[in-house]
C-alpha cells in the first residue's frame, strides 16, 4: 500500500478547530503555542473561539490552517513512529492543495514550521493588499468540462479586454473554480449557465485568488520567499502549478511565487499520484474538502481524512485492520 499525505487550503477553516487536539494532545498544545509565539497574538484562541469574520480573514486563515493541519500531523507522527505502523501509513509522497502546499512542505522536511507561519502569514498580508487594489471575485461551477469552460473563459475575456476570468482550481471532474475581475467572472458565469452549468456559486471573497489580478503580491512575496532556507524534501511534493515533484530548492521558490497567478492543477496532481502507485489518500487538515474531490477523480483509490481526536485514532489503528 503507498500512500499520500495531502493538506487543504482555504475554505476549510471553521471555529473550533483544534480545540480537542489542543486539550488532549501535548504534541499539538506545544504546536498551538508555538505559533502564538511566532506570531505574537492569540492564533490558538481565533481557531478555538472566533470570531468568524477574523478567523475568515485571509491573513489569519492561512497560518490557521496551517497550524491546525501540522498539529495533526505532529500528533499522527508521535503515534505511529514507536512501531512498524509508520512504515505501513507513511507518505511516499505529499501534496496540498493551494495554501495546503505550505503543509505539504513542512510535512516533507522541505520547510520549517515557523518559517511556514511567517510565509503564510505574508501571503495572506500580500494577497489581502493585491485584493484592496484589483478587487475580484470567484465562482465554482459544477456540471460543464473543464475545455468548455475554458472556452468560456478565454471568451469572457475577450469581450471585456480590461476584464480578465481565468481558472483557478481545476478542482475534480465537474467542478472547476474561475477567478478574475469583476465583470468578466460575471460575463463568464452567464455564459455558463446557458451553455449546461448544473450550478454557479459565488464564492465570499474579494480576492481573486490564482489569476493575473494576484501579480503585485506574486511581485513583492518574492523578495520575501527569498529569504526563506529551504532543505530538500525527504518525500516528493507534488506541485500545484506543474502538478510534477518539485525537486531543487529553486523549484520550491519559484512555485510559491508562481501559485499565486497559476492556476492549482489538483486533478493532474492527484491523477499523477495514482499513477506512481498511490492507492491511499490520507487527508491531514481541518473538514474533509480534498476526500470528496479526490472520490471524484478516482473510484479506485482509498481515501481517509484526518481532522479531528476521532480520526487521528481511527488513522492510528488502520493497520490492525490490514
Amino acid at each position: 500500500m503507498k500512500i499520500a499525505f495531502v493538506f487543504p487550503g482555504q475554505g476549510s477553516q471553521y471555529v473550533g478547530m483544534g480545540r480537542d487536539l489542543h486539550e488532549a494532545y501535548p504534541k499539538a498544545s506545544a504546536v498551538f503555542d508555538k505559533a502564538d509565539e511566532i506570531l505574537g497574538f492569540p492564533l490558538s484562541k481565533l481557531c478555538f473561539e472566533g470570531p468568524k469574520e477574523e478567523l475568515d480573514d485571509t491573513i489569519n486563515t492561512q497560518p490557521a490552517l496551517l497550524t491546525v493541519s501540522v498539529a495533526l500531523l505532529r500528533i499522527t507522527s508521535a503515534e505511529l513512529s514507536t512501531g512498524l505502523e509508520l512504515d505501513q501509513l507513511g507518505p511516499v509522497t505529499v501534496a496540498g492543495h493551494s495554501m495546503g502546499e505550505y503543509t505539504a512542505l513542512v510535512a516533507a522536511g522541505a520547510l520549517d514550521f515557523a518559517d511556514g507561519l511567517k510565509l503564510v502569514r505574508e501571503r495572506g498580508r500580500v494577497m489581502k493588499e493585491a485584493g484592496e487594489r484589483n478587487p475580484g471575485r470567484m465562482a465554482a461551477v459544477i456540471g460543464l468540462d473543464a475545455g468548455t469552460l475554458e472556452g468560456i473563459c478565454q471568451e469572457a475575456s475577450f469581450q471585456l479586454p480590461a476584464s480578465i476570468v481565468q481558472i483557478a482550481n481545476y478542482n475534480s471532474p465537474g467542478q472547476v473554480v474561475i477567478s478574475g475581475h469583476k465583470e468578466a467572472l460575471g460575463r463568464a458565469v452567464e455564459l455558463a449557465k446557458k451553455r449546461g452549468a448544473r450550478r454557479v456559486i459565488p464564492l465570499a471573497v474579494s480576492i481573486a485568488s490564482h489569476s493575473p489580478l494576484m501579480q503585485s503580491a506574486a511581485e513583492s512575496f518574492a523578495s520575501i520567499v527569498a529569504q526563506i532556507d529551504f532543505h530538500q524534501p525527504r518525500v516528493p511534493v507534488v506541485a500545484n502549478v506543474t502538478a510534477a515533484p518539485i525537486t531543487t530548492l529553486a523549484e520550491i521558490r519559484e512555485e510559491l511565487v508562481e501559485q499565486l497567478t497559476s492556476t492549482v492543477r489538483w486533478v493532474e496532481s492527484v491523477q499523477y499520484m495514482i499513477a506512481q502507485g498511490v492507492t491511499t489518500f490520507v487527508e491531514i487538515g481541518p473538514k474533509n474538502v480534498l476526500t470528496g474531490l479526490i472520490k471524484r477523480i478516482s473510484k479506485e483509490v482509498r481515501v481517509v481524512s484526518v481532522e479531528d481526536m476521532a480520526s487521528v485514532q481511527q488513522f492510528i489503528d488502520m493497520p490492525k485492520a490490514l
